[in-house]
């Protein structure tokens, strides 16, 4: 199965807490950690829901 890189760009300091699960959902939780997930619609759409805060890296 096919998968991403994320990499995470921006603080969630003063950001929503729902914004700050996602990205412990995805598994960031340091500026510039890069993970790597499979790509799933689920996935997919977390990282949709925080274009601010995460890149997805080639």
């Amino acid at each position: 199965m096919a998968t991403i890189k994320i990499k995470q760009i921006g603080s969630p300091i003063r950001r929503p807490e729902s914004q700050c699960k996602i990205l412990i959902g995805l598994g960031l939780n340091k500026m510039h950690k890069v993970v790597e997930r499979q790509d799933t619609p689920e996935v997919r759409g977390a990282v949709a829901k925080i274009p601010h805060l995460v890149q997805v890296v080639d």
